[in-house]
């Protein structure tokens, strides 16, 4: 049971850190930094936003609109952070 639980810690981490680079990605193309002409420039953004959009779609659902500023990436690093703190309080206990 531990090793399924830290992997499942491993892969959290990891989609962490999938979001900030998705973040700073999206401020770098905002910001006219990268070339966007670039095609393995346009294939990271393309997987960065693939594999974060899905995610954060229904919780900008329920954001409120803050102009062009969007928190959904934080509010889903919270809700990680707690998934993860429930798994270490609650559930590593368990498979010991």
């Amino acid at each position: 049971m531990i090793p399924l639980l830290n992997t499942l810690m491993f892969a959290l981490n990891i989609y962490i850190w999938i979001l900030i680079a998705n973040a700073i990605f999206s401020w770098l193309y905002a910001f006219n930094v990268i070339n966007t002409n670039n095609q393995f420039v346009s294939m990271i953004g393309r997987a960065l936003y693939q594999m974060t959009e899905p995610v954060l779609r229904p919780i900008r659902r329920f954001m409120p609109d803050l102009g062009g500023v969007d928190i959904s990436p934080i509010v889903l690093v919270l809700i990680i952070y707690l998934i993860q703190q429930i798994i270490i309080y609650y559930l590593y206990p368990l498979a010991v």
